[in-house]
C-alpha cells in the first residue's frame, strides 16, 4: 500500500492516481451527499457577479455548479495542480457546451497568478486540508477577491453528534479506505483522506483561519450532522 503525506509532492501523486474514479469514488462513499454540499456552497454565491475563481477544482464539479445555477452569466476560472485532474475538467466541461464560461488550468494556491482584486469571490472545496500552509492559502485567496467579496470554503469535518461520534470513525477509517481502495486501486489515497480530516476535525479552527487572513463576517454552516462544513467570509474594505 502506498503511503502519503502532506508534502505537496505527496498530494499531487495521490490525486494523480485517484484521478480516473475520481468522481464515481466521491459520489458512491458519500452516498451523492457531496452534490448536496456543492450546491449549499454556490449558494454562498448569491447575489455576486463577475470572475470567480476555484481552487483544487479537482474535476471542475464546482466549477459547473456555480455557472449551471446561475443566469446572470458568472464566469469560472478554476485551477488545480494535477494534470490528471485538469484533464478530466477539461472533458467534462467541453462534453456540457461550457467551455466559454469556465476556463481551466494549472496552478498553485500558494502562489495565485492573479492580480489583487480580480475576483468576485474566491472557492475551495475540500481542498484545503491538503495545503501544507493553509494560512498562505487563505491570504491568496482573500488577496486576489475585490473588497467586499467573498471567500467561501467547503471542507470536511468530524460530526459532533453522539451516535455519529460512535459510528463515524469506523465507517471513515476502515469502511471508506477498503472501498476506495478496492476501486481505485490505491488504498493508500483513501486511507491518507481521514487522516487528513483528524488534522482539522473542528470548523472553528477554519473560522480563526479566515479571520487571520483578514476576512469578516465570517460565518460557518455544517452540513449532513457536521461531516462537511461550509464556511463564508467577506475581503474587508479598507
Amino acid at each position: 500500500m502506498r503511503n502519503y503525506s502532506l508534502h505537496p509532492e505527496s498530494v499531487r501523486r495521490l490525486f494523480d492516481s485517484v484521478a480516473p474514479h475520481y468522481d464515481f469514488l466521491n459520489h458512491l462513499l458519500s452516498m451523492r451527499r457531496d452534490v448536496y454540499w456543492r450546491k449549499m456552497a454556490v449558494r454562498e454565491l448569491e447575489g455576486l457577479e463577475g470572475w470567480i475563481l476555484d481552487i483544487a477544482t479537482g474535476t471542475a464539479d464546482v466549477a459547473i455548479e456555480i455557472v449551471c445555477a446561475d443566469a446572470l452569466g458568472r464566469k469560472v476560472f478554476g485551477i488545480d495542480f494535477s494534470k490528471p485532474m485538469i484533464r478530466g475538467a477539461r472533458q467534462k466541461v467541453l462534453r456540457r457546451g461550457l467551455s466559454e464560461r469556465i476556463a481551466l488550468g494549472l496552478g498553485d494556491a500558494l502562489f495565485l497568478p492573479f492580480r489583487e482584486n480580480t475576483f468576485c469571490a474566491s472557492v475551495i472545496a475540500f481542498g484545503l486540508r491538503n495545503i501544507p500552509d493553509k494560512d498562505q492559502a487563505l491570504s491568496e485567496m482573500t488577496r486576489v477577491v475585490q473588497e467586499g467579496g467573498r471567500v467561501i470554503i467547503l471542507e470536511f469535518t468530524f460530526p459532533q453528534t453522539w451516535l455519529l461520534k460512535k459510528l463515524y470513525p469506523f465507517y471513515f477509517q476502515t469502511l471508506l479506505p477498503w472501498v476506495g481502495g478496492l476501486i481505485s486501486g490505491d488504498r493508500g489515497a483513501y486511507a491518507y483522506l481521514p487522516q487528513s480530516v483528524l488534522q482539522f476535525p473542528n470548523f472553528r479552527t477554519y473560522e480563526a483561519m479566515m479571520r487571520k487572513a483578514g476576512l469578516e463576517n465570517v460565518r460557518s454552516r455544517t452540513l449532513t450532522c457536521g461531516i462537511a462544513t461550509l464556511l463564508a467570509g467577506e475581503k474587508r474594505h479598507p
